[in-house]
């Protein structure tokens, strides 16, 4: 048990309780290769537009993708689950290419009514509420759960709370579970120790880290290698590093945009053709930004439209591009050669 010896006292128990009594072989689910993070398309009145959502999919098929992440968000479970069942079916028409289809949520979602007819109660995911999801999703078609840190008592979220709500989640899933850290978003990323000690639960097989930190991606991966564990980038700024020191692929939301160049990338890492996969990354670093941390969710929609897909507004707060900030979008991408 050296691996429980080097963690914190707190995880200690929970490590050798939970997942050191001769646990189950592992599920076998291959994450390598890129994932497009799909984004929910919506009508003018803001409501989710399954066709179009379908319509990404099917043009998504002429990628060389792993697979794709379905639409996540704070949501009431309906929604959300009607948008996975859409990217699941259409996932589905086209078995004989199988792809891999996570689904995952944010840690809020509507639990019921509340004292007034007209309002709705949203509450922080508890984990018995992230168990009931995690079989639902499954049901829509998942082939695995991708489980963002609960985060709204953040203060209270010690690795030891993580490895036990994750445990018991795990345990419970239907399907394999991925774990997902994007500190930029929750304020709170899942904690090394965390990591290692889930790693070791046969029903948890990687985890999408979008944190950005090279030196902790390389240490997840080398810790766990042993466990058959599986790293994936969550962006594509630090793809090309996340594939040097051992991640297995990339959840990465501007592959929504330039699906293969990032399927290229993959491909040029894996043949060993380094300065090819450098001088590729350079490209992508700005855009990447553009759609993520700069412009987001926002910036990330407009860009689709400009390439073809079906991208559609986003539900306020979220505020449209002004003009100066959709002209300083294009330039991201035509200053690099996409536009």
């Amino acid at each position: 048990m050296a691996l429980a010896a080097g963690l914190p006292s707190p995880l200690r128990p929970l490590l050798r309780r939970g997942l050191c009594t001769a646990p189950a072989p592992r599920r076998a689910l291959d994450l390598a290769g890129i994932y497009p993070p799909l984004v929910t398309p919506l009508s003018p009145a803001q409501d989710v537009d399954y066709a179009q959502l379908e319509g990404n999919v099917r043009r998504y098929a002429g990628l060389p993708f792993r697979g794709e992440r379905g639409p996540a968000a704070p949501r009431a479970p309906p929604s959300l689950l009607g948008a996975a069942a859409a990217a699941a079916g259409a996932s589905r028409g086209r078995r004989a290419s199988r792809r891999t289809l996570l689904l995952g949520w944010w840690p809020l979602q509507t639990l019921g009514r509340a004292w007034a007819p007209a309002a709705w109660c949203l509450l922080p995911a508890t984990t018995r509420a992230t168990v009931e999801m995690t079989a639902s999703v499954a049901e829509a078609g998942a082939d695995a759960a991708l489980v963002v840190t609960p985060c709204y008592y953040r203060g209270a979220m010690s690795g030891a709370a993580l490895v036990r709500h994750y445990t018991e989640v795990a345990d419970a899933s239907p399907v394999p579970v991925v774990l997902y850290s994007v500190p930029a978003n929750t304020g709170l990323e899942l904690p090394l120790e965390a990591v290692l000690a889930l790693a070791r639960h046969p029903n948890i097989v990687g985890i999408k880290d979008s944190g950005g930190d090279i030196t902790r991606l390389a240490l997840i991966v080398h810790k766990t290698r042993q466990e058959g564990f599986q790293v994936l980038a969550g962006s594509a700024g630090f793809l090309l590093a996340s594939y040097a020191i051992g991640a297995v692929g990339g959840i990465c939301a501007l592959a929504n945009v330039l699906g293969a160049p990032l399927c290229q990338l993959e491909r040029l890492c894996r043949e060993g053709r380094w300065q090819e996969a450098r001088d590729l990354q350079h490209r992508l670093v700005e855009p990447n930004a553009a759609v993520t941390r700069r412009f987001g969710i926002t910036g990330l929609k407009k860009a689709m439209e400009w390439f073809g897909y079906h991208g559609g507004p986003c539900r306020a707060p979220l505020a449209p591009l002004s003009a100066s900030q959709e002209q300083e979008l294009r330039e991201a991408f035509s200053a690099n050669g996409w536009l």
